[in-house]
């Protein structure tokens, strides 16, 4: 056996190069360079028992050397003396990190010759110091995954709780755990009323038009721990006979999380990598669990914040209304009560005044219209503000301000009778549908300066039948547009001074 001392400092300085770096990989490559160094080896290779648990590949310095065979012995007549022992042409050193296999240190292709007992003493001290620096080295990736995954964490909790909107808060999740788990996509699905679940959010690299809207169908065997908020992880989502919707061919290595909070399920977060993508360890497995569960608790908490803003939203709007009907509308009617007298007290003294009692008359019906404004605007406050209207007033009252959006001022709405006793489907869709033309072509008209429509389901028919008749009314230019009337029983009708459009039809 050689003496080690001459190469000592070289051993020194590799074992001083093995712990330089606390990135695991390039700690990894420092080890197999410094052992191929030291033993003049021209080929070196770390085989890992478990490299997945890591999220690494095998680590090496060149292509490994084809080993020569050895010669034949050449014949001869004399009595064959006893073979040497032949060196291994291969040296194997085994990593230990903590009492834990790591994996094995294989050196090849030693430029002088066979490996030495030198050789592998060396390779042995080299090893033991790569235990030691690994286990360093993963501590430190743990610890800067974790930061990063709570520093992801407070991100997502922060723009959540800063007044999103439902979709940009699921959107806000499926991005920022894209990026922290390094994906191809972020997914988040939610429960169908089928009892599937539908994939409603999507961050990807690529567009994701093609994955929104993708469903796994009921019957399913993923579906029953997704729902029962269970977490998956999956080697190849590719070849998974668990995964059946039609994108699975494009990811391999996947982790699907549920986002379940106080009970509730809300969703699975899923985080797909691309086929033949490495695949998860078991703490990046622990920390995107982790970072779900607390995405939940912020949604949910962003929903109660969400539903409080309404509440006062609501609460306003009831207090405005109620000032309204109190005040203004108490008011109003009681001067058109106080007109209507003077108007028949005139009328009974036998006044000759005919304009006076005309514009009595005028006034009347003006405060009369005046009143009806504003109980629609008092129904309009007392509608949900993001909520599709269920009432036929507030079908009504959107089809009005989508047009007031188009012609810059808002149509004045007015309605006569129980509206919602007496308009049932189908009759109410025809009469939305022939408003919806009617506004249309008002819209289209010049000088269009003001818009009346009424809902009268007091109206009969001709022939005397109960009824409802839509009267739409424009100020514009007859000459430049067309009056739209619909329903099997409209019409529409054009003077100088305006369009007037009339549908009707029985109840």
């Amino acid at each position: 056996m050689h003496d080690p001392v001459p190469r000592l400092p070289s051993l020194l300085e590799a074992v001083l190069s093995v712990g330089t770096d606390l990135e695991l990989r390039a700690t990894l490559q420092h080890i197999v360079d410094a052992a191929a160094e030291l033993t003049e080896a021209r080929y070196a290779a770390l085989d890992m028992t478990d490299p997945g648990r890591d999220g690494l590949t095998g680590i090496r310095t060149a292509e490994r050397p084809e080993q020569p065979e050895p010669p034949e012995p050449p014949e001869s007549t004399e009595s064959p003396k006893p073979p040497e022992s032949p060196k291994p042409p291969e040296l194997v050193v085994p990593i230990h990190v903590d009492d834990e296999f790591f994996g094995d240190l294989r050196l090849a292709g030693k430029r002088d010759g066979p490996f030495t007992d030198e050789d592998e003493q060396l390779v042995r001290v080299l090893a033991t110091q790569a235990g030691i620096a690994i286990g360093n080295a993963r501590l430190y990736e743990t610890a800067r995954q974790r930061e990063r995954w709570i520093e992801g964490a407070a991100a997502v909790t922060t723009a959540l709780l800063s007044g999103e909107n439902a979709a940009d808060a699921l959107m806000t999740v499926a991005e920022r755990a894209r990026r922290l788990a390094e994906a191809s996509a972020g997914v988040i699905l939610q429960p169908t009323e089928d009892g599937g679940m539908e994939i409603v959010t999507a961050s990807t690299l690529d567009d994701p038009g093609d994955i929104v809207g993708v469903v796994i169908e009921p019957g399913s065997p993923l579906l029953e721990q997704l729902l029962g908020g269970e977490a998956v992880f999956i080697d190849d989502s590719a070849t998974d006979p668990r995964m059946t919707t039609r994108v699975r061919h494009r990811f391999g290595p996947s982790m699907m999380l549920p986002l379940q909070a106080g009970g509730r399920l809300l969703g699975t977060l899923a985080l797909p990598r691309r086929r033949g993508g490495r695949p998860y360890t078991a703490v990046e497995r622990l920390l995107a669990t982790q970072f779900a569960s607390q995405a939940a608790l912020a949604l949910v908490h962003a929903e109660a914040q969400h539903s409080r803003e309404r509440l006062a939203v609501y609460e306003d709007r009831d207090r405005i209304a109620r000032d309204l009907h109190d005040l203004v509308v108490q008011r109003l009617f009681a001067t058109g009560m106080m007109l209507e007298s003077t108007q028949r007290t005139s009328a009974g003294k036998g006044d000759t005044n005919k304009d006076v009692h005309a514009m009595l008359g005028r006034a009347v019906d003006e405060l009369q219209s005046t009143v009806q404004e504003v109980r629609s605007a008092i129904f309009a406050l007392q509608q949900p503000p993001a909520d599709a209207p269920t009432t036929y007033r507030g079908k009504v009252l959107r089809e009005a301000a989508g047009a007031g959006a188009v012609l810059g001022f808002q149509p004045s709405t007015r309605f006569i009778g129980a509206v919602e006793n007496r308009l049932a489907e189908p009759v109410a869709g025809r009469l939305l549908t022939a408003l919806r033309r009617a506004l249309t072509a008002a819209s289209r008209r010049a000088g269009v300066s003001r818009v009346e429509i009424t809902v009268d389901v007091t109206a009969p028919l001709p022939d005397g039948r109960p009824g409802v008749r839509l009267t739409v009314f424009d100020d514009g230019d007859a000459g430049n547009g067309r009056a739209e009337g619909g329903g099997s029983e409209g019409g529409g009708a054009e003077g100088g001074a305006g369009t007037t459009v009339t549908w009707q039809s029985p109840l």
